[in-house]
């Protein structure tokens, strides 16, 4: 008895260390894969996300998601060549935009300048691409060094492995984000002139005075039609609430898409970035003039929120939630505008850091339209009519 005993506990022990050893495996396994994703996305290659799914087969035009025959196949964008940035995932917080921002405002005009997407680039190496309490850490004393002229951009470049790749996700991001504009003043006597300023010159695209309610539901799911994830921040509020362009840029797309009702896609002007808007107004969704081609400066009054998209029908009101749904899409190659190679990023600190920057509007008239209340003059507008 004692030997059939001692014969099933070596066999249970041989089984446990079996086990353990299968685990071990397994965790060393999954760890390596882990690490092999953080290092694909640092050096700019491609790989399924939880935005994209290879079981899914999702891809999307103008941040509306196709299937079935449409669809392209995520194995030969895996296969994409091209010296260009396949893949970013944009974690800033709103508070470190804020805080890089300070010191490009506070340090502008001043023997150093300090570019706040230098700081947050930092601040994205030293976190792996994760942003939290720390952040703030780096980027004060980056920005302290820098002022003392310890360190330079030339230096933090070769020094950071990965340092160039943050800068320039970042910048496609933001890129258009902080310059010098003009803004109409009123003097005491109530003399209006236009002066030229340094700072943020884009704007939340709820306009000024009309509230709004929002959360995180980037990547969430939506079923119309078939399964997929959300591509986009949708923020909450009243039919006819005037939308803003974030940025100056050009219509690049304007009109009817099922899953996104009356919308529009505006361009920034050095290409990188892709506006679209969503579910506009059933009968009165634009502003007036709006075309395909139109100009818009960063502030103007483009739409009107309403409930409008998910039917193949034009006009028709089939979004139970009235909302703008707005996401941003990055290009860094012309490939990469349509399919499986899009690059959409999670909005929801990126409009938190907009609610500082919302455009005044006044109505027109006994019209539904709405204008911008304070003239802006952007240079970019004027460089690129000008081209």
């Amino acid at each position: 008895m004692n030997k059939k005993n001692g014969r099933c506990g070596r066999i249970l022990r041989i089984g446990i260390i079996l086990e353990a050893a299968g685990i071990a495996v397994m965790l060393l396994f999954f760890a390596n894969m882990q690490k092999d994703r953080e290092q694909a996305t640092l050096s700019g290659s491609v790989f399924p996300s939880g935005r994209e799914s290879v079981s899914d087969g999702l891809v999307t035009v103008e941040g509306e998601e196709l299937s079935g025959s449409e669809m392209i196949s995520i194995g030969e964008t895996a296969q994409a060549d091209g010296d260009y940035i396949k893949w970013v995932d944009f974690n800033v917080t709103a508070d470190a935009m804020r805080c890089a921002l300070q010191y490009d405002l506070d340090t502008y005009g001043s023997e150093i300048h300090i570019d706040w997407i230098v700081l947050l680039a930092y601040a994205g190496c030293r976190g792996g691409g994760n942003f939290n309490a720390k952040s703030l850490s780096y980027i004060r004393d980056l920005a302290e060094r820098m002022k003392n002229s310890e360190t330079t951009v030339e230096k933090l470049s070769n020094e950071l492995e990965y340092f160039d790749y943050y800068y320039e996700a970042y910048s496609a991001v933001l890129g258009g984000y902080v310059g010098e504009y003009d803004i109409e003043r009123t003097d005491e006597s109530g003399r209006t002139t236009m002066e030229r300023v340094y700072g943020v010159k884009v704007f939340s695209p709820i306009a000024k005075g009309f509230g709004y309610s929002d959360y995180d539901d980037f990547g969430a799911s939506r079923s119309y039609g078939y399964r997929r994830p959300h591509l986009g921040h949708d923020m909450l509020g009243v039919i006819g609430t005037p939308i803003v362009a974030i940025e100056s840029g050009y219509v690049e797309a304007i009109g009817w898409n099922r899953y996104g009702g009356w919308r529009i896609g505006i361009r920034s002007f050095d290409g990188k970035r892709y506006y679209y808007y969503a579910h506009l107004r059933q009968n009165y969704p634009y502003a007036e003039g709006l075309e395909e081609g139109s100009v818009v400066t960063a502030g103007d009054v483009i739409g009107y929120m309403g409930h409008t998209g998910y039917s193949t029908t034009e006009n028709t009101n089939n979004i139970e939630v009235v909302h703008l749904h707005w996401g941003l899409q990055l290009i860094f190659d012309e490939s990469q505008k349509d399919g499986n190679n899009e690059i959409w990023v999670d909005c929801y600190d990126l409009t938190n850091f907009l609610y500082g920057y919302r455009s005044a509007v006044e109505k027109v008239g006994d019209t539904r339209e709405w204008i911008r209340s304070v003239p802006m003059s952007d240079p970019a507008v004027e460089e690129y009519e000008a081209e």
